[in-house]
């Protein structure tokens, strides 16, 4: 007679329990939950990023722009300033060109014509005459907003600086 102990052998399984499957897909979702809270904070850095880098290239031009008509005025430049707004006159060959600060933005007219904005954003701006020895230059003093709710640790500065050739540097 065989004994029913030695027919019957006892299976040992390895395999996962329902509390340990619940554990592994805990630990999942968290893991989830901050690779995509990491995803969407890089996604709105690189936003943010790819803002002031569309902000700071259209200062550089308008920058680079204002350069060139102060290079070309064939008089001394005139700077009007009131309590809103600052033009700056600049008279050239082919008529006057004039810079205009008001309420966040810079606009340029050419003679004239309607006022175009140039450059919006903008926290603060200052056309200074800055007389050097023999030269009196001009200097542009910008500043953009921060577009960002976070205190950023660079502040948008820029500073142009031109030289009014010809009779106009007299």
């Amino acid at each position: 007679m065989i004994c029913s102990q030695t027919t019957h052998r006892t299976r040992r399984t390895d395999a996962f329990t329902l509390l340990e499957m619940l554990v592994y897909l805990a630990v999942l979702m968290i893991l989830l939950g901050v690779g995509y809270a990491a995803l969407y904070q890089s996604m709105d850095n690189s936003r943010g990023l790819r803002r002031s880098a569309g902000d700071i290239a259209d200062a550089l031009r308008a920058g680079e722009n204002w350069r060139a008509d102060v290079r070309t005025a064939v008089r001394r430049p005139q700077l009007e300033t009131n309590a809103v707004e600052q033009i700056l006159r600049l008279p050239g060959r082919r008529g006057e060109v004039s810079y205009r600060f008001t309420t966040n933005a810079v606009f340029r007219r050419l003679g004239r014509n309607e006022w175009s904005p140039v450059l919006e954003n903008v926290k603060s701006s200052a056309f200074v005459a800055d007389p050097r020895e023999g030269v009196s230059a001009w200097r542009w003093e910008l500043e953009l907003q921060t577009r960002t709710k976070k205190i950023s640790r660079l502040r948008p500065l820029f500073t142009f600086m031109a030289v009014p050739t010809g009779a106009a540097n007299q």
